[in-house]
C-alpha cells in the first residue's frame, strides 16, 4: 500500500474508532491474490465452470491460478463471511420495517456462512459479530434499534473494511440504505479509494423512494459505484416483492460465484495498483460478462536505507 492509503485509514482509525496496526492496514498480499467472479450470459448465470476455463492477467500479464472453488461446491467451497451495513437513521423510519424483514429472510438463507457481521450506522457507526450459534441475537439486535440521527454511511464502511482485511475467504457485504451521506468525516473519494484496495463483494439495496429526483439520481449513482467497483449490483425495491426479488437474485449470485486465487509474477513491494482482468476462454461465452474487482494495491515496503 503506498503512504498515501496509510495516511488515510490512520485517519479513519480516529474517526470511527477502530485500532489499526502495521498488519492491518488495507492491502493484499503480493504473493496471493484473491478474486471472487461473477460470470454472466445473456442475462443468466453461468455455473459449472472449472479452473481451466479461466485466464487471468495481471497488468496484461497472464497469471498461474492456485486456487479455485465455486459457490456451488458444497464442502468444498470457500468460507463465507458475510456482512449487513443497516442504515437506522432517521430517514429511514418508512422503510425500517421492511428492511428488517427482509434482512433477517436473507440471513435465513444462508446457514453455510461462517460468521456474520452486524454494522449499524447512524449518527454513529456499531459492529458487532455472530455465528450461525448465535443467530438469534442477531436477529434480537436487527429489531431492536429504532431509526434516529444522521447517516454516517461513509465511516461505517471503513469500519467495516477495516476489520475485514484480516479475514480469509469470500467476503461479500449488503448495504441497506435509503440515501446518501450526512454525517461521516470520511469523503466519498477516500471510501472509493478504500473500495478498490479492498477484496469484498458489496451488494446495494437501496430504498430511494421517498427522496427527491434531484437527490436521488446522484445517490443512486453513488451506490451503483460502490458495488460495481467490488463486483457486486445494485437493486433499488419499490416494495416488499421487488425487495423479495433482489435478494433472491444475490442468493443466485452467490451460488454461482467463483472465488479465484494467483501467485503474483510481480513481487515488488511498491504499493502500486495492478488491474486484473479475468477471462473465460469457453468460445461460446466470448461475450459474456465477468463481474469482479478490477485490480489490489500491492503490499508497500519502504526501500531500506
Amino acid at each position: 500500500m503506498n503512504p498515501s492509503h496509510v495516511v488515510l485509514l490512520a485517519g479513519l482509525a480516529s474517526v470511527v474508532g477502530v485500532s489499526l496496526t502495521a498488519q492491518s492496514r488495507f492491502r493484499v498480499d503480493v504473493h496471493l491474490v484473491s478474486l471472487s467472479a461473477t460470470v454472466v450470459d445473456r442475462g443468466a448465470l453461468v455455473s459449472g465452470l472449472t479452473q481451466e476455463d479461466f485466464e487471468v492477467y495481471e497488468d496484461g500479464r497472464l497469471q498461474s491460478v492456485e486456487f479455485f472453488t465455486s459457490g456451488d461446491d458444497g464442502e468444498s467451497r470457500a468460507p463465507l463471511h458475510l456482512a449487513l451495513l443497516f442504515d437506522t437513521s432517521g430517514s429511514m423510519t418508512e422503510d425500517i420495517r421492511l428492511s428488517r424483514t427482509s434482512a433477517i429472510k436473507f440471513l435465513n438463507a444462508l446457514p453455510y456462512a461462517e460468521d456474520m457481521t452486524l454494522v449499524e450506522f447512524d449518527t454513529e457507526v456499531r459492529l458487532s459479530r455472530y455465528s450461525q450459534d448465535t443467530f438469534a441475537r442477531l436477529v434480537e439486535r436487527i429489531r431492536g434499534r429504532k431509526p434516529q440521527g444522521l447517516t454516517a454511511l461513509y465511516d461505517a464502511l471503513g469500519t467495516y473494511l477495516a476489520g475485514a482485511s484480516e479475514v480469509d475467504g469470500r467476503k461479500v457485504l449488503v448495504l441497506y440504505t435509503d440515501g446518501g451521506d450526512t454525517r461521516s468525516s470520511m469523503s466519498w473519494s477516500d471510501t472509493l479509494g478504500l473500495l478498490r484496495a479492498s477484496d469484498v463483494t458489496i451488494y446495494v439495496v437501496g430504498f430511494l423512494d421517498h427522496q427527491s429526483s434531484s437527490s436521488g439520481f446522484g445517490q443512486r449513482r453513488q451506490l451503483k459505484q460502490m458495488a460495481e467497483i467490488t463486483g457486486g449490483r445494485a437493486f433499488f425495491p419499490r416494495d416488499g416483492k421487488d425487495v423479495d426479488v433482489a435478494y433472491g437474485k444475490i442468493l443466485s449470485e452467490l451460488g454461482a460465484q467463483y472465488s479465484i486465487g494467483y501467485v503474483s509474477t510481480d513481487t515488488r513491494m511498491d504499493g502500486r495498483w495492478r488491474k486484473v482482468e479475468i477471462k473465460v476462454t469457453r468460445p461460446e461465452l466470448k461475450q459474456a460478462d465477468i463481474r469482479s474487482r478490477q485490480g489490489y494495491f500491492a503490499r508497500w515496503q519502504e526501500a531500506a536505507p
